[in-house]
């Protein structure tokens, strides 16, 4: 995969702004960052974005997430390791994710009051929104993940 353009060197103002609106995600919430990683990590895979799925595993793992936790996510459905809260969320972010194609449901909407006030709501729907805009961002300049060292299999 060939890098198309480095959209930070080509437009420093709007990857500030983005930046901006990230580091509020990242910083100044209020939410669980267990739920920012779900958010992240999940429309990151559901986008194809190999540079922010690499960056959001490694920092999944890197907060003391479960590989299993890590691993599953792309088949939540099928398995009891994310808890009914977690689940909302997943719900809601493939919802918002794939809004052109689900029109954001009533029922994933719902899903996310027994657990979310409205503020939180809304702020999980912007968090949803940046990873989105983030993906867009690196896979229409085919932004590469960086390589890991090679592993040595234990003899």
């Amino acid at each position: 995969m060939q890098e198309r353009l480095n959209g930070y060197k080509a437009a420093p103002d709007a990857y500030k702004a983005v930046m901006a609106l990230e580091a509020y995600v990242a910083k100044d919430f209020g939410l669980d960052r267990g739920l920012i990683h779900l958010i992240k990590l999940r429309a990151s895979q559901i986008n194809g974005c190999a540079y922010c799925v690499d960056m959001h595993v490694k920092e999944a793992r890197r907060d003391g997430h479960s590989e299993q936790w890590i691993a599953l996510m792309c088949v939540w459905r099928e398995s009891p390791v994310y808890t009914a809260r977690e689940r909302a969320v997943l719900e809601w972010t493939e919802a918002v994710t794939r809004l052109a194609e689900t029109g954001a449901p009533d029922a994933a909407f719902e899903g996310l009051k027994p657990y979310f006030s409205e503020e939180e709501i809304a702020k999980l729907t912007v968090a949803i929104g940046v990873i989105n805009v983030w993906n867009r961002l690196a896979v229409s300049f085919r932004t590469p993940h960086p390589l890991d060292a090679p592993t040595v299999a234990a003899a």
